[in-house]
């Protein structure tokens, strides 16, 4: 444990601290050490012994499930489709013709999923856990008074029966229809047909009451008002089940956000803060349809981490372009059930309760800046060219354009995968690191050589490289901390004080990062995130061989943040960066 506390006293908080302050934190940190930690630790691995993943349960109940705030709003990730950049660019009267095909292509790898033909991912040679896939489909969140619960409902064939309907939200209603048919997926044409009668109905008749508003309240407010609507109608808990357990949740949405390659910024914006009464925002995934024919996502964080999502979405942008964006099968329409509304026996105190919910949400999102826009100079092919790691170039760029901007260091959460593990998620690699510190300021030391700030650089990507490997590796720190915190709770001991040290919260621990930053693939998928503190912000990236593009979110009423400046600053260091390669051997 040693070695844990050593990294934590030198490595992560040092560059937040002045010498005296240092100097309070190592001691704390050796007290601990020699002290009551000792005695946690012990406890820690005598749960270990006993559990295949010691962290598992605790993670999500402590990491999701015990959130009070609005999850849909402050933990769930949205992002937008990226299928405008070949076959599906915006296109008025498209939604429902488009909307059939990628439906379909996702019910074809939820059934890969189903008949366990999903291949087994890798890193190198090594195989990773796919739980986290079971959790895409027929996943839902459940509010509770003081903690909310998951529920999974989805079977592999040879577990037994599975979900599977369908939900359907569109203008404040709720309609449902299986999506297999005698045995078999319906077809394109067959899910248009559905799709295309309840879009038909909402137009022609008055709007619903937008019930899924009332999950994105805060937690507590959402279980009391769950809880009230149950027992005001035992029908309304067969409803709300049939919502939870379905395979996903299919929102028509009538916005027409535009956008380009370039500048993804109107549809993620919508994906992430759109309509509250066409979300469902404690479903695993909810599929969002726009009116012109663009497409989005709104998913919950607890199930399973954004990774998953992208998989699937990868899936189903490779399959479009497959089959360039058409149907080429079967026209034919089996006799098939028509879509069934879900009408909830609702009164006064309920109906307030959404327009209450409705009111929230929308102060809440409005405070939310978001930009989502692509870097065009060069990509992940130019950097390793350079021999240089494209997602360590990225994470460098932000510190050196948050110190550029702020006139400090930002302390940094970048999410690690440890699926290397049993049931593994995640671990936190922390980038703002003592060299990467001292790099920034070379960059800003009118004085210092090219030479001197490549070779700064060049330490400071090596000891992120090397920290990023290790968290994946199961030799990270912040969730044993996290553990040795829990035992103490369970233990009714008191909090140690590593844990109240000034700090252990400055640099970013017990989630008061300023950068939440998470890099979402080498795909053409993205997504977004709201900051993980009111002075900071929430960053996701994709890396591409001839782009990086970047969703960076901050909340306007904090003078101090803002999304926009930080963006152009990213850029603008990417570029010092590779020109930093260029020009220091001169």
């Amino acid at each position: 444990m040693d070695l844990y506390l050593y990294t934590f006293s030198f490595f992560i908080v040092k560059p937040f601290l002045n010498q005296e302050e240092y100097q309070r934190t190592e001691n704390i940190v050796k007290k601990f050490e020699h002290g009551i930690g000792k005695l946690l630790q012990h406890k820690l691995l005598e749960r270990a012994k006993e559990k295949k993943n010691w962290l598992e349960e605790w993670w999500l109940n402590v990491a999701y499930l015990d959130a009070r705030i609005p999850t849909q709003i402050y933990y769930n990730f949205g992002g937008a489709g990226p299928y405008l950049e070949h076959y599906w660019p915006p296109k008025e009267g498209t939604q429902i013709e488009r909307g059939c095909i990628a439906i379909w292509h996702t019910l074809k790898y939820w059934e890969i999923i189903r008949t366990e033909k999903l291949v087994v991912h890798r890193h190198g040679n090594m195989p990773l856990d796919m739980n986290q896939f079971r959790m895409l489909f027929c996943t839902c969140k459940i509010p509770g008074i003081t903690r909310d619960s998951l529920g999974n409902y989805f079977r592999t064939e040879s577990e037994g029966e599975c979900p599977s309907h369908l939900i359907v939200l569109c203008r404040g209603r709720v309609f449902a229809f299986d999506a297999v048919h005698e045995g078999h997926i319906l077809s394109p044409p067959e899910i248009f047909r559905q799709l295309a009668y309840i879009q038909k109905r909402c137009h022609n008749e008055p709007d619903g009451p937008g019930l899924a508003a009332l999950t994105s309240e805060e937690r507590t407010q959402w279980a009391e008002t769950r809880e009230y609507l149950t027992n005001l109608d035992p029908k309304n808990l067969c409803l709300l089940e049939k919502i939870q357990s379905s395979l996903f949740v299919i929102s028509l949405d009538d916005s027409s956000p535009h956008g380009t390659p370039e500048d993804y910024t109107p549809i993620t914006k919508l994906a992430l803060t759109g309509d509250p009464t066409i979300r469902w925002g404690d479903k695993s995934y909810n599929c969002i349809l726009f009116s012109n024919g663009t497409f989005g996502s709104n998913c919950d964080h607890s199930p399973c981490d954004a990774m998953a999502l992208v998989v699937l979405c990868s899936y189903i942008d490779q399959k479009i372009i497959e089959s360039e964006g058409r149907w080429k099968g079967s026209d034919k329409v089996r006799d098939i059930p028509w879509p069934e509304e879900l009408v909830f026996t609702l009164n006064q105190n309920v109906l307030n309760d959404i327009e209450h919910a409705k009111e929230r949400y929308s102060q809440q999102v409005s405070d939310l800046q978001l930009v989502n826009y692509a870097f065009t100079s060069f990509g992940k092919a130019l950097t390793k060219k350079k021999g240089l790691h494209p997602d360590t170039f990225v994470q460098l760029g932000l510190q050196l354009a948050y110190y550029k901007l702020h006139g400090h260091p930002g302390c940094c959460y970048e999410t690690a995968m440890t699926r290397r593990f049993y049931h593994g998620r995640t671990e936190t690699m922390r980038p703002c690191t003592v060299e990467a510190v001292e790099w920034c300021k070379s960059m800003l030391d009118p004085s210092c050589s090219s030479h001197k700030r490549q070779q700064q650089m060049l330490k400071a990507f090596a000891k992120h490289n090397k920290m990023m490997k290790e968290c994946e590796n199961g030799k990270g720190f912040d969730r044993h901390l996290l553990g040795l915190l829990l035992v103490a709770k369970e233990e009714g001991l008191p909090v140690p004080e590593l844990f109240t040290d000034p700090a252990f919260t400055r640099s970013g621990g017990g989630g008061n990062f300023v950068l939440s930053t998470s890099l979402v693939g080498y795909t053409k998928i993205g997504g977004a995130a709201v900051p993980m503190i009111h002075h900071g912000y929430g960053i996701f990236y994709r890396i591409r061989d001839d782009r990086i593009v970047v969703t960076c979110t901050a909340w306007k009423s904090c003078p101090e943040t803002d999304a926009e400046m930080l963006c152009k600053n990213l850029f603008q260091s990417l570029q010092d960066m590779i020109q930093l390669m260029a020009t220091a051997h001169l």
